[in-house]
């Protein structure tokens, strides 16, 4: 006697739900169909006996539409773009156009021979001659986070952020970047939380307003933590190349000097966000170095050149440097320190590369007893980590939002499947918004086999020198605009590899406004 088949989804369609088996999911669709319908719109096409035919949408084949109704359809569709915010000017930030790298000199490292790898070797340690190798100290804290630091329920994953947050803050603390005032422009925000963290370590400062530039959609915001006080926090939505800052509303009306942060500024988002927050040119600049950005010139209907905004007067910078193997040479603002050093974009193109050696060490590369060592060990500390947070962080959310995906769809997708989702999706929510593990910690470049001879503790210290000259480069490009600036170790390695923060305050007796370039 055969055995009725369940209706659980792999075995049979769920009840009202669509009738098409996706074969990449090995399940049933569990979308709702109409009545007295088997498929649902999205598969209806496999329903021969529909009279509608369902094509791909024009603006994003990974959906389709009813071919009768397109016109309809092309209106309302949310992959439709969108109109650009009035601060939105395309490569604004993207540095001066040069001429394309050739790609004869684009070449991985592992491409390369051994007497091309000492030849760069040699030119990084001749180019880093003079510079001090080893960064300040100035490991930190700050009491606003002196409780959740202490609070049990944050694990091993949570409480390291926290306590770059808290350095970040003491290092602000200490180079009076915390105060009335101002306006405080968090590159990369993410979910907020440093921008959050700032906001009540000012506690009754006076006229203070936040900017949160995130290109992409956030979800687990800290946002509305925020919305009963006095300051104003204003998401910006828009990749860092393209935002012009004195086309912000805010700052127009307001005309407060900024303070610009950032927790692990990703690669060539460091730079992009110190030509937003630095540059200012005029009709007419075309010049290569110092940079200069595309014409900021607002053109009027009649044709005629409109009053150039104001930009903001800068009142400091603290960014946490990261990714440098993720800098690229036209955003990069230190060109001009590399050429004065007899450099050029090859050799920037193979630092940056070889700059992923200090979090990975090349132990990847190779098959080597320390690789296999450092791999396992990453997976048994990123367990313990995930284990030790327990249902903090990103976990708790996950596990909240499967279960509402469960409630909001039915019981019937089942809830073991909606939580395990969750956990998964919360897990990875986790890593992607804090940004500070292995996509944080290192690239996927690995060295030539040749270079076996050289210890993972040597190619470290040539990943080190490579972050050291990109990070040079940055210092000086503000050190040109009348900034001190430095950089210095923030936390410890333990805490994150990725440790270094570059600081920046106006020289005394200087405004701290951009040049005119």
């Amino acid at each position: 006697m055969e055995s009725a088949v369940v209706a659980d989804g792999v075995s049979a369609p769920l009840p009202g739900r669509c009738a098409y088996f996706v074969e990449k999911k090995k399940r049933y669709c569990k979308m709702v169909v109409g009545s007295g319908k088997a498929y649902c719109g999205e598969h209806a096409n496999v329903d021969q006996e529909s009279a509608r035919k369902r094509i791909p949408c024009p603006l994003d084949p990974k959906h389709t539409v009813y071919e009768d109704i397109l016109a309809k359809h092309l209106k309302k569709c949310n992959s439709k773009e969108k109109p650009k915010p009035v601060y939105y000017v395309k490569d604004i930030n993207a540095g001066p156009v040069t001429v394309p790298v050739p790609v004869s000199d684009e070449v991985s490292l592992a491409d390369r021979s051994q007497k091309e790898m000492e030849h760069l070797i040699q030119k990084l340690k001749n180019a880093v001659k003079g510079l001090s190798v080893k960064h300040k100290e100035s490991i930190l804290s700050h009491p606003v986070l002196k409780e959740p630091l202490n609070d049990p329920k944050n694990g091993d994953f949570a409480c390291k952020h926290l306590k770059q947050q808290a350095s970040i803050l003491g290092n602000m603390e200490a180079l009076s970047l915390l105060g009335s005032h101002r306006c405080v422009v968090e590159f990369g925000a993410g979910k907020g939380k440093l921008s959050h963290w700032i906001h009540t370590a000012l506690g009754t400062a006076e006229d203070v307003h936040f900017l949160l530039v995130e290109r992409s959609t956030t979800r687990f915001k800290v946002d509305g933590k925020n919305r009963s006080t006095d300051s104003t926090f204003e998401r910006l939505q828009v990749d860092i190349q393209h935002l012009d800052l004195s086309k912000v509303s805010l700052l127009q009306e307001k005309h407060l000097p900024v303070v610009g942060v950032g927790k692990h500024l990703c690669g060539a988002a460091t730079d992009l966000a110190l030509r937003c927050l630095l540059e200012r040119s005029e009709p007419g600049d075309d010049g290569d170095e110092p940079s200069s950005k595309r014409v900021r010139a607002d053109i009027a209907r009649e044709g005629s050149v409109a009053a150039p905004s104001r930009q903001p007067e800068v009142g400091g910078v603290a960014i946490a440097l990261c990714c440098h193997h993720r800098c690229d040479w036209q955003h990069y603002v230190g060109r001009e320190f590399f050429r004065q050093r007899g450099l050029g974009a090859a050799e920037f193109g193979a630092f940056q590369r070889m700059s992923s050696w200090a979090t990975c060490g090349m132990s990847r590369a190779g098959g080597h007893r320390e690789g296999t060592a450092v791999a396992s060990a990453g997976i048994t500390e990123g367990i313990t980590a995930v284990a030790s947070a327990g249902i903090t962080e990103g976990t708790a959310e996950g596990i909240t939002e499967g279960i509402t995906a469960v409630a909001s769809t039915g019981i019937t997708e089942g809830i073991t499947e909606g939580i395990t989702e969750g956990i998964t999706e919360g897990t990875a929510g986790s890593d992607t918004a804090e940004e500070e593990e292995e996509e944080h910690e290192g690239g996927k470049e690995t060295g030539p086999d040749h270079l076996d001879s050289l210890s993972v503790e040597e190619r470290e210290h040539i990943g080190r020198l490579c972050k050291l000259l990109i990070d040079q480069g940055r210092v000086h490009y503000l050190q040109q605009r009348g900034l001190e600036a430095g950089l210095r170790s923030y936390t410890t390695p333990d805490i994150s590899l990725e440790n270094v923060l570059l600081t920046a305050v106006p020289r005394p007796g200087h405004t701290g406004a951009p040049l005119l370039i």
